[in-house]
């Protein structure tokens, strides 16, 4: 295989996708005409308006507040002959969303849109003559451009219709910096350099080393090994994420996350080489494998590294699936090129130091191996994957309620683990193929001191402690079954006056009370006069436990929780079904959403656009956004000016009623 011409290709691909996405198109083709073809005086007509609309465009309709912004679809018959409006301009089964750029809820058509206006004729030889004025928008591009449309129909007559040499109008850039294609590719790849800090990522790299260490027969070979497996990761992320972009949709990513299976297979696959490091068996290839793959050096040997890429892509992705969701969510509305560039960018981040460790596995090899150095480094990886293992089944656990792995009980596992692992750098405890150790270095022993301050740390945690370092690797606190700290906690000052849906699984931190039902919610919001705040959380989202812990906590944001909102926490991994007669289709993919999590996500992706945990929203009670929504945010003061704001725009739209 010529690897310069497969590098040219993908180099290629890359700037004609950079391309097409910023290339300007075509107006969109319109077919009006009458739903009669030959109307007498008297008779009611209906003008039929269809639009052929580019791909990755969108045309607005005419159903949203016209102060938003963007130009609202209007037809003007100022100059026709002989007819009589009937009611206004009616746009047929558009979508609604949400739009950050505009701040507020507006409906559009993709691929096709239609509107009917009613007539009534009133003269014979009537004439309908008029134009139909319209934005054209696209999320790729960050373009908007208007235009007119003229068509003219006589009564008889075929329509004659006239297609603008150029816009009308000036092209607008929507004002939105983050959202361009070159930010979002940036953006998307930071996130793949963030996704290898994660817990199921990280582990990876040495397995990594592990599998390159010594395949290569010479320097040329090994760096084709390493580009073959970087290059692979990249297909694998690039291809499967915009296919699922396509078929499946960002809920995919979330599935793979939360659900059972996958969980309790990563958890078996991180146990697999928890043990293989600590000794208790070596990972080998069967030898008859081993000839066979060198008498098919090339066909073997790139399938191994391709399995091998595939392997770490699956395993991450209980990590990296709600930040690959963020990406996919690109694909509504029909934008494709934009997912495949932000794929091809989180994927070539995340292939990057694979790539590079693939190339060097020596950086790990070349350790001295006096004092068993190597072993050392693999044992001490093997206590930490097996500490991490837990994590992926503390996931499903949650998930599932199936109540065998609570916050006491994973800190317990996690205590004793660490404390070996301390033993074990003091050379306390030998495991197989451990040289003697004559003596303790000093990076052995910094090692040591920082693993026994980890334990000592989590030692509080077993009687309630809130372990904010370790937030969103733990259970949630609602699950520890000896919890000294529940007596000092305040519950809310105002009871529920409804007794909250699901409760009996569903829970709040810091003895917040509130609901688990948006409807719930709302109803309870109208009555008691405050805003409601919208918490979309999960089970395995580790960044809502954090934020729980670290920003929730904090006294003044949770006496603000408590007193001047109503919560809804809705949780996008439910598994909860419910009853039939509360099933509906979905208006985003059309699929049957059955599921507490299922209807939630489905919620905050067609109502708000957005499918990231955490996503803090505050609404009124009309449903109107207060204020902007905001995700993840450590920064204490940021989320109290959040909520003070919203508060005090509350108050503002009731003094102003």
């Amino acid at each position: 295989m010529n690897y310069n011409k497969l590098l040219y290709l993908a180099i290629s691909f890359f700037f004609l996708s950079l391309s097409l996405s910023a290339q300007v198109t075509d107006p969109p083709k319109w077919d009006i005409q009458l739903d009669q073809k030959d109307p007498a005086v008297g008779d009611t007509v209906t003008l039929i308006l269809k639009a052929n609309i580019p791909l990755n465009w969108y045309i607005y309709s005419n159903e949203f507040d016209p102060d938003l912004g963007p130009l609202l679809t209007e037809i003007n018959l100022e100059e026709a002959k002989g007819i009589s409006l009937m009611g206004g301009l009616e746009a047929i089964n558009s979508k609604k969303k949400f739009d950050d750029t505009w701040e507020g809820d507006i409906t559009y058509f993709e691929k096709e849109g239609e509107f009917r206006q009613k007539l009534l004729i009133t003269e014979e030889n009537a004439e309908i003559k008029g134009t139909v004025d319209y934005q054209m928008c696209s999320d790729v591009t960050n373009l908007c451009i208007n235009y007119q449309e003229d068509f003219s129909i006589t009564l008889g007559n075929p329509v004659t219709r006239q297609v603008p040499d150029s816009p009308v109008g000036e092209k607008i850039n929507l004002e939105q910096p983050e959202e361009s294609l070159i930010g979002f590719m940036l953006i998307a790849f930071l996130a793949g350099l963030a996704a290898l800090l994660t817990p199921c990522v990280f582990p990876m790299i040495p397995m990594t080393v592990t599998f390159f260490t010594g395949r290569g027969k010479s320097k040329m070979e090994g760096y084709r090994n390493a580009f073959i497996y970087g290059f692979s990761i990249i297909a694998i992320y690039t291809i499967a994420g915009t296919v699922l972009a396509a078929v499946q949709g960002p809920e995919f990513a979330n599935w793979l996350s939360t659900h059972w299976v996958p969980n309790v297979f990563f958890f078996a696959v991180f146990i697999f080489f928890a043990l293989a490091f600590l000794g208790l068996f070596e990972i080998t290839l069967p030898a008859g494998l081993v000839n066979k793959m060198d008498a098919k050096a090339d066909k073997g040997g790139m399938m191994g590294i391709f399995f091998m890429a595939f392997t770490l892509v699956l395993v991450s992705f209980s990590c990296t699936g709600p930040i690959v969701g963020s990406i996919l969510i690109s694909s509504a509305g029909g934008a494709l090129i934009k997912p495949i560039l932000g794929m091809l960018a989180f994927s070539m981040a995340f292939a990057l130091p694979f790539t590079l460790f693939a190339i060097f596995p020596g950086w790990l090899s070349s350790l001295p191996k006096s004092g068993g150095w190597l072993n050392s480094v693999k044992v001490v990886l093997g206590f930490l994957e097996l500490a991490l293992a837990f994590k992926f089944l503390s996931i499903a656990d949650q998930v599932y309620h199936w109540g065998i792995l609570d916050r006491d009980i994973y800190l317990a596992i996690w205590i004793v683990i660490f404390t070996m692992m301390g033993l074990y750098l003091l050379g306390k405890l030998r495991l197989p193929h451990d040289s003697p150790m004559e003596s303790l270095g000093v990076p052995r022993l910094m090692l040591a001191i920082a693993t026994f301050v980890l334990v000592i740390y989590m030692i509080p945690g077993m009687w309630g402690a809130p372990l904010k370092g370790l937030s969103g690797y733990l259970p949630p606190l609602s699950s520890h079954d000896f919890d000294l700290t529940k007596i000092s906690r305040q519950t809310s000052d105002n009871e529920l006056d409804e007794s909250p849906k699901y409760a009996d699984f569903l829970h709040f931190p810091h003895g917040i009370q509130g609901y688990f039902d948006y409807d719930q919610a709302l109803r309870a919001s109208k009555r008691q006069n405050k805003p409601l705040f919208i918490d979309f959380t999960g089970h395995g989202c580790v960044n809502c436990r954090e934020m729980e812990a670290r920003v929730w906590s904090d006294s003044r944001v949770l006496k603000r929780l408590k007193e001047d909102f109503v919560m809804v926490a809705l949780y996008i991994d439910e598994r909860h079904t419910l009853p039939e007669s509360q099933w509906y289709t979905s208006t985003y993919d059309n699929k049957v959403k059955k599921t507490i999590g299922k209807q939630n996500a489905d919620f905050q992706i067609t109502r708000f656009n957005n499918n990231a945990q955490p996503y803090y929203v505050i609404l009124d009670q009309e449903e109107e956004l207060l204020i902007n929504p905001i995700a993840y945010e450590t920064d204490i003061q940021k989320f109290i000016d959040f909520l003070d704001t919203a508060s005090k725009e509350f108050q503002n739209r009731a003094n102003q009623k």
